[in-house]
């Protein structure tokens, strides 16, 4: 089955549900369009709007805007049992018998996140294009516990970015190419690409997306959009596609911080560690927060803009101080690279392992052997190099991978970011977020030597599973651009308190124009 008869298949039915039932929501007034979570709860409770009629409106919005229009591409499939779910969801509003803080909210999920309604998770392949599942992954079982609609799965960069060195962010063999919403033309950074572009464009009300290294950061910045990627352990990351079990988990993507607080707090699992999610506006004032300069690669304007969203941060009663990363960072990524082949190999391997008999993949060596035969849509751009390097390594036990492992863990957490955070004793580290966007390349793939400045902290934070935030602050040529926060580990909390802080003073979201 190619792309096209897939997604076919698969998006026919919720599209045709989605063009239908706009016009049978026709009598709903409520435009959910940059309404913030608990104002979509609100108008529930009011009696102003309904869960099927926010389905009914994000539907319409996908016909229009995803389907055609732009043709963002940020939706994979929908779920055809959306519309059976918010019923049921208003019915039981209607007896009094509320499921928790997000009955009858629509979410978009990032297609690596297993649920159990009648759709494939495929990571974007079409190798796993007959992968269905019996059970919700337990972040998605959380989500709809607390009363989310799954709305439908959205479009990622294949495999989680993590199958070619000259990979296209968002283009997937299902999904096609995301396309940033702010200008189509643009890429919209990945892996979470259609979490991200799908919430700008307020095709749902919130996203989860996932992060191994830059997955949610990346993407949510250069779509001007909030995104938490929290302390690794905090959610549980079983029933999602791996990279690697030792550093991946799923986050929140949102239009504000106060969503991804709201969205965090269904989504914790239960630990003491965790500093919870407490009054948002409330950040002690005089916290210290360690600056890191840009980038060599960062654009021009995001460097002189950033100056001001420092000023701004003192004029809210932070204390800024500057730091200087640690000499290490420059060689961490292909540091990291090589860690990530060992993981990946042994974590995919398990994962396909315990799939049903229905998808015929079930080691890295049959993926492999998959694209080379379906080269025509699996690889009409790119290859698979990552996949090919990885299933060279040997396992974990070799001295190789736990000698890299050990190196990787100093240079990002204890000779790293630890050790930033006790000398300059600062509760979080900031810098300018990447972007603004750049042209989708089909030729070379994604420019890693000018990706808008990814910062250095990013890519520690995500080795050393220490939680970050981007919060919208800024536009360049009308592209958005982001700032980047970073905290201890469980310091989740904390963290949304000062991006909270930073969003409140700066007010830079704006949505694209469709």
């Amino acid at each position: 089955m190619n792309r096209r008869q897939f997604v076919g298949h698969v998006g026919a039915l919720g599209v045709a549900a989605g063009i239908t039932a706009a016009a049978a929501a026709g009598a709903d007034e409520f435009d959910p369009v940059e309404q913030p979570i608990a104002e979509l709860v609100r108008a529930q409770v009011q009696g102003r709007t309904s869960s099927l009629a926010l389905v009914h409106r994000y539907l319409e919005r996908i016909a229009r805007y995803d389907r055609a229009g732009p043709m963002l591409r940020t939706v994979l499939a929908l779920n055809p049992d959306a519309e059976a779910a918010a019923s049921a969801l208003d019915a039981q509003r209607r007896a009094g018998k509320l499921r928790g803080p997000l009955h009858g909210v629509p979410l978009l999920l990032k297609d690596n996140i297993e649920t159990l309604d009648p759709l494939p998770t495929t990571a974007g392949s079409l190798a796993l294009a007959a992968s269905r599942h019996t059970a919700d992954a337990p972040v998605a079982a959380r989500l709809r516990a607390a009363g989310a609609v799954v709305l439908g799965k959205a479009n990622l960069s294949e495999w989680a970015n993590f199958r070619s060195t000259h990979s296209i962010s968002g283009w997937s063999g299902v999904g096609g190419q995301t396309r940033c919403p702010y200008d189509p033309l643009r890429d919209p950074s990945g892996s979470s690409a259609g979490s991200c572009a799908g919430t700008a464009a307020n095709l749902c009300a919130a996203a989860l997306g996932s992060e191994t290294d830059g997955s949610i950061l990346a993407p949510a910045s250069i779509n001007g959009v909030v995104g938490l990627k929290p302390t690794v352990g905090l959610v549980s990351g079983e029933g999602v596609v791996p990279i690697s079990r030792r550093q991946d988990t799923t986050g929140p993507v949102t239009r504000t911080v106060a969503d991804a607080a709201a969205l965090i707090g269904v989504m914790a699992q239960p630990t003491a560690r965790w500093d919870g999610v407490g009054t948002l506006d409330l950040a002690p004032k005089g916290l210290r927060l360690g600056v890191l300069a840009p980038p060599e690669s960062a654009h021009p304007q995001v460097v002189r803009q950033a100056q001001d969203w420092f000023r701004l941060l003192e004029r809210e009663g932070f204390v800024l101080v500057d730091v200087k990363p640690p000499a290490g960072w420059t060689s961490l990524s292909d540091d990291e690279l090589e860690v990530l082949l060992y993981d990946f190999k042994a974590d995919i391997n398990s994962y396909l392992a315990r799939l049903a008999g229905t998808v015929q993949s079930r080691t890295l060596t049959d993926l492999i052997a998959f694209n080379n035969s379906h080269a025509d849509t699996e690889m009409p751009l790119f290859g698979q190099e990552l996949f090919e390097q990885a299933q060279a390594k040997g396992d974990r036990s070799e001295s190789r991978y736990q000698q890299q492992l050990r190196r990787i863990n100093e240079t990002a957490d204890s000779s790293g970011l630890a050790a930033l955070f006790e000398r300059h004793r600062v509760a979080a580290l900031v810098a300018p977020g990447n972007g603004p966007a750049e042209l989708i390349d089909n030729v070379w793939g994604d420019h890693a030597e000018n990706s808008g400045g990814w910062p250095t902290m990013g890519s520690a934070a995500a080795v050393a599973g220490y939680p970050s935030l981007t919060v919208p602050a800024g536009f360049v040529a009308g592209l958005p651009v982001g700032i980047h926060f970073v905290a201890p580990r469980w310091h989740d909390g904390r963290l949304l308190q000062i991006g909270r802080a930073f969003e409140r003073a700066r007010g830079a979201r704006r949505p694209p124009k469709l």
